[in-house]
């Protein structure tokens, strides 16, 4: 694959899409998606939150989305979803250049049809599926017509921005390592490692339990090895301290 972006990235905020509570063992997690400004002025967006039901009701939206068999949503109103996190940063849906889906799971997905003419890059393995993940097999949401880039192995996007594939908690799970300007490398694991507690309990609820610890040593050895910055996907100790937008880390 030719590069995709010309730029190095230049900034990373990490947008807050709401708070959510999962009943297993009650803990409180944030959910995140990310921006990424390169310096050729280009727009990254990775994962683009829950649906926008849930900014309106998300009592209702988990309702009829039966997602109260895991969770509950503690915190979600229109400021969390993707436009509104964007317009934080002074950006406009029309600004992206380029959207990435980490998997297609509802708290990931939710506004991928929000971004008409954004070309998609996702692992081929999810585009493959009839419909996005979604929830429980409830797969909701229909592809939208899109210009989908679809990823087979580990990609560099552009000079220091690196789409690693780590299947395991989904089929097509990717993960990111960037190199910022002063920050440094920062590995953003999305929910290939979830909170670093998953790296001691096997990945219990993965699509592939097995896959996904093998992946999540490969991320935390190139971690240690790029004396990374790391950014789990869902860590309730990690998340009060992220900065978030409209801050950025340069």
């Amino acid at each position: 694959m030719q590069p995709l972006l010309h730029g190095r990235p230049a900034r990373l905020a990490i947008l807050d899409y709401g708070l959510f509570q999962v009943h297993e063992d009650g803990r409180i997690i944030g959910i995140c998606g990310y921006l990424i400004q390169t310096t050729a002025g280009e727009n990254v967006l990775i994962d683009t939150g829950f649906p926008a039901k849930y900014g309106v009701d998300h009592a209702a939206a988990t309702e009829e989305d039966a997602l109260g068999d895991f969770g509950q949503v503690l915190s979600l109103t229109e400021t969390n979803l993707a436009p509104a996190q964007l317009a934080l940063l002074g950006l406009a849906r029309s600004d992206i250049d380029l959207m990435i889906q980490s998997h297609t799971h509802i708290d990931h997905v939710g506004f991928i049809g929000g971004f008409p003419g954004v070309p998609i890059l996702i692992a081929a393995t999810e585009r493959a599926l009839p419909r996005p993940l979604y929830w429980s097999g409830k797969q909701a949401l229909e592809w939208p017509d899109a210009d989908y880039i679809e990823l087979q192995s580990d990609t560099r996007l552009g000079p220091g921005f690196d789409v690693l594939l780590v299947p395991g908690h989904a089929p097509g799970q990717l993960a990111f390592v960037l190199e910022l300007p002063h920050t440094g490398a920062v590995v953003l694991t999305s929910d290939a490692i979830s909170r670093p507690s998953e790296l001691d309990t096997d990945f219990a609820g993965a699509w592939d339990a097995p896959l996904a610890r093998q992946h999540a040593n490969r991320l935390m050895r190139r971690a240690q090895d790029d004396k990374a910055m790391v950014i789990y996907g869902h860590c309730p100790a990690q998340w009060s301290e992220l900065r978030k937008a409209p801050n950025w880390y340069d």
